[in-house]
């Protein structure tokens, strides 16, 4: 159910925020992976909830394991321009299922409920087997992508400091619009391109050398996934 934002004041502080006002076009796996993208700097997200329900179309939900995180994660992208649109959040009204498990406060539905979401399960998994061949960070009913056999690691002689980051080391499923949205939240960001003929490195274009080393220094091992830290450096001219 929709979260009502005239009573956002009454929703107490909480791991879980709410995000409405999502661009309805966004496929459900690349929403779920570009928000995972954007929010994990904030701190460990537990889990991502979206779905294809008209009801919930535009409407997401990230649980974080700190209450810090969602804090710092609501303040700091209130308003932020995510798929052209500013994105509206707060703290959701509920716990999630997540967290209620984890500190013993979990109560099931009703059977009813249990049934018609077993239902429901049967029939995405089936769905999902069909659809395997696609794009999604867990791999279900599917091998993960073999590993880039490219160099992983920094040139030998760095380039000199420059407006151009080469980035290393992105995990397969990461998209261009995802770097964008990634690194346009610090001044000067200008461009983000990734090479086809290479998955697993991009480049990160800014401004001038100055705004380009603190975005490096800022997202410097970011993980977009938890075992892929980035490695940023200077691009060669």
């Amino acid at each position: 159910m929709a979260e009502d934002a005239n009573d956002a004041a009454e929703i107490k502080t909480n791991q879980t925020i709410y995000i409405n006002n999502l661009n309805e076009k966004i496929k459900l796996d690349e929403l779920k992976k570009s928000l995972t993208a954007v929010f994990s700097q904030f701190g460990k997200i537990l889990e991502v909830l979206a779905f294809k329900t008209l009801k919930h179309h535009g409407q997401a939900w990230v649980v974080f394991e700190e209450v810090s995180s969602a804090t710092n994660a609501l303040r700091q992208m209130q308003g932020f321009p995510f798929y052209d649109k500013p994105m509206r959040i707060q703290y959701a009204k509920t716990k999630s299922d997540v967290i209620a498990k984890a500190d013993g406060t979990f109560v099931p539905r009703e059977k009813k409920k249990k049934h018609e979401d077993r239902g429901r399960k049967k029939k995405d998994q089936h769905h999902g087997n069909h659809a395997s061949g696609g794009m999604n960070s867990m791999y279900p009913g599917g091998a993960p992508p073999l590993p880039y056999m490219g160099v992983k690691s920094a040139p030998d002689a760095p380039a000199l400091p420059n407006n151009i980051l080469f980035i290393q080391n992105l995990p397969h499923q990461t998209t261009s619009m995802m770097l964008q949205m990634l690194f346009s939240q610090l001044p000067g960001f200008k461009e983000a391109r990734m090479v086809e003929a290479k998955p697993g490195i991009a480049f990160i274009e800014y401004e001038n050398e100055l705004q380009s080393t603190v975005a490096m220094q800022s997202l410097q091992g970011f993980k977009i996934t938890d075992d892929h830290p980035m490695l940023v450096t200077y691009a060669k001219k």
